[in-house]
């Protein structure tokens, strides 16, 4: 389904930026605490490299798919090619309501991130929500910012890449800053007492089994690049190899940084730290360097991720929503161009009220989208993983300029570790089980994207899913 409208104004860099940057937010800030005393430090490096081994193999799927298929709405069009209109549709429909997630996750990370910078932020108190306050302050701080992303990316794709590529870089310094750091200072001993958590052989792997889980959220991003595919002016074999740089990148960044904590913090300093403001990678960066002015300046690296991963949901959320309008899935509203700049602004608009709405509703219920948003993204990963295998088989003489080796077996653990990833929400009892809320959110998401499809079917007739000449 291609679209001269779209400008082809994105390089290599632009690209490496933009899927580095969505895996990269305020995860590696907020979050290393969380997974250190869950896993432990090696333990949790090792469920970073499960996890990230599942990326990797979706991420060749995926990479494979988009150079046969270059146009914008990468998902639906490799779902459409195996599975016709319906699968298209509900692998796409679950991709937006992941991105959905992400988006109202950076909105709220955002004010809270000032927060800690400045600790007299919060003015003008409203109300509560489960516990959480609500301050004007915060609210305002919100949907600037909000709405400065989003004119951003109205103004074009390059102008939103060049301020990705400005904050990656940031992001990408301080990290190893911290690094460095802990590396004059730290301690081996430090590490040795708490490579991983558990008393036995069988608690260590359950532990290592919590980390792995969640790590698919913390590596979700590189995928909005085939959504934009149209836009991006490089050969089509350079964009598969990119997409598999920018996951090894966002690994290997996420295991450092927890090495780096490991190295320079105790296992009581981590625990107290988790009891005060949760920032144990800005307090190691702290101790690494003896300075309070140093944890701010790392906390300024996370609030850098924070732009960097809304600003790539953005542009991806936004084209996978242009794609599905086009092929009449959706409301065509969602199709229009900018008439200046070429950009999806309704659906981009659309995504910008998200990001508006979400402080209203504080940091506590924000978790029960995210945790939805999660499975939502596991569950497309493997439609996709199960669409690459139905197409190396139905199409094998389609062109594809990135040919992934052993294609059937990277396929086969793309699905297996996709579809087990999915499962374990559904599964009473694990470690992951989606709660009630959770569940309210996945269901109601379904049944608007039944909505969707029958109003589409209903109103378009044979027209539905038109256009898509895969």
């Amino acid at each position: 389904m291609p679209n001269s409208d779209l400008k082809k104004n994105l390089n290599t860099l632009d690209v490496l930026s933009v899927a580095f940057g969505a895996m990269i937010g305020w995860g590696w800030v907020v979050s290393s605490g969380q997974w250190i005393t869950s896993g432990g430090v090696l333990g949790t490096v090792i469920g970073f490299l499960i996890g990230g081994l599942m990326i990797y193999f979706v991420g060749l799927a995926y990479a494979e798919l988009t150079t046969a298929m270059p146009k914008s709405g990468g998902v639906q069009n490799f779902c459409y090619a195996a599975f016709g209109p319906m699968g298209a549709f509900v692998s796409t429909w679950a991709l937006i309501l992941s991105y959905v997630g992400v988006v109202c996750f950076e909105a709220v990370s955002f004010p809270t991130i000032i927060q800690y910078i400045f600790p007299g932020f919060l003015k003008g108190y409203l109300y509560t929500v489960k516990g959480f306050e609500i301050y004007a302050s915060w609210l305002v701080v919100a949907i600037i910012t909000a709405a400065m992303i989003v004119y951003i990316n109205i103004k074009g794709t390059k102008k939103a890449a060049k301020l990705q590529n400005i904050l990656t870089c940031i992001i990408a310094g301080v990290g190893l800053i911290l690094v460095a750091g802990s590396a004059f200072t730290g301690n081996t001993d430090n590490i040795s007492q708490q490579l991983f958590v558990g008393d036995n052989t069988i608690s260590i792997v359950e532990n290592v089994a919590k980390v792995a889980i969640m790590t698919p959220f913390f590596l979700f991003g590189f995928d909005v690049i085939p959504q934009a595919t149209e836009e991006i002016n490089m050969p089509l074999k350079r964009l598969g190899r990119m997409m598999i740089l920018s996951i090894a990148m966002a690994v290997g960044f996420y295991a450092l940084v927890v090495l780096a904590i490991g190295y320079v913090m105790t296992g009581n300093q981590m625990v107290t730290s988790m009891q005060g403001a949760g920032l144990v990678t800005a307090d190691a960066m702290a101790i690494a360097f003896n300075s309070h002015t140093m944890a701010k300046v790392l906390i300024v690296g996370g609030l850098c991720g924070i732009i960097t991963s809304w600003n790539s949901f953005l542009i991806g959320g936004s084209r996978v929503m242009f794609a599905m309008a086009k092929s009449r899935m959706i409301p065509s509203s969602f199709a229009k161009l900018h008439p200046v700049y070429k950009t999806p602004f309704v659906a981009l608009l659309l995504l910008g009220l998200t990001s508006i709405i979400a402080p209203f509703f504080g940091r506590v219920m924000l978790v029960w989208i995210v945790d939805a948003a999660n499975f939502a993204c596991c569950l497309a990963y493997c439609i996709v993983s199960l669409a690459f295998v139905v197409l190396r088989r139905e199409k094998s003489d389609m062109i594809r300029p990135y040919r992934v080796k052993h294609g059937y077996w990277v396929g086969f653990m793309a699905v297996f570790m996709s579809g087990l990833m999915a499962v374990m929400y559904l599964i009473p009892g694990s470690s992951c089980t989606l709660v009630w809320q959770e569940q309210i959110i996945v269901v109601g998401w379904l049944v608007l994207g039944v909505f969707l499809g029958i109003r589409g079917k209903r109103l378009y007739k044979d027209s539905f899913a038109s256009g898509m000449d895969i």
